[in-house]
């Protein structure tokens, strides 16, 4: 799934240059659900930097460590807790990679999955808002995953869908019907991602150390002769 992620400092106007950005993007060497975490939402149609808190909250949501800090892409149109959510307020995290643990015999070992290049990642997301009051409101996300593709798939199973920038207004638009921004969810193209083994001080959700990230093997990522 995706229970952690490292946020770097991006170049986010780089990325998308017509993005709003009023406030900073978070960051982190390892952050966890249940904390707050930038998002990117459409707003007066328009891309714009904001804040939300990483684990799903509909109004009527009684027990808040229930929230889901993922959903499964194969479930966004037959679930209650995320259909609306889907259909209308889509959103995209940006990262700089995701942290996975691959089962061994004795333990789980951590890998950091990147960008095979070590560029920004824009992950797919949907929100939602509760009105606390009728001025004030707290909104929330969850991350949206999907299989991984064959070179990633001996460490795990799932991963965040990435939009690539190009289709990221398609994603983020309401207007963009329910069946077609399904159809941007698909398992990253093998060549686009890569994934490397790190330090096991990351399993502790504590640690905010640089050195979470710091590779301690090389990167596994495709190659050409592995087309052939």
């Amino acid at each position: 799934m995706a229970g952690r992620l490292h946020i770097a400092p991006l170049d986010l106007e780089r990325l998308l240059p017509d993005l709003i950005t009023e406030a900073a993007l978070i960051t982190g060497p390892n952050l966890a659900p249940r904390r707050p975490l930038s998002m990117i939402r459409l707003d007066a149609g328009r891309p714009r930097l904001a804040t939300a808190f990483w684990g799903l909250t509909p109004p009527w949501l009684k027990v808040l460590d229930h929230a889901p800090h993922c959903a499964r892409a194969e479930a966004l149109q037959t679930r209650p807790m995320f259909r609306e959510a889907f259909a209308a307020r889509r959103c995209l995290v940006p990262v700089s990679g995701v942290y996975a643990w691959k089962p061994q015999p004795r333990f789980k070992q951590p890998f950091l999955v990147t960008r095979a290049d070590r560029g920004p990642l824009l992950l797919a997301g949907i929100w939602c808002r509760f009105h606390t009051s009728l001025s004030q409101h707290h909104d929330s996300m969850a991350l949206i995953t999907v299989p991984t593709n064959a070179l990633l798939a001996p460490i795990t199973d799932r991963l965040p869908a990435v939009i690539e920038p190009g289709r990221a207004a398609r994603w983020l638009d309401p207007q963009t019907s329910p069946q077609d921004a399904q159809a941007l969810l698909e398992p990253a193209p093998a060549e686009l991602l890569g994934a490397f083994m790190v330090s096991r001080k990351v399993n502790d959700p504590a640690c905010q150390e640089p050195s979470c990230a710091h590779p301690t093997g090389p990167m596994l990522r495709h190659s050409v002769s592995q087309e052939r």
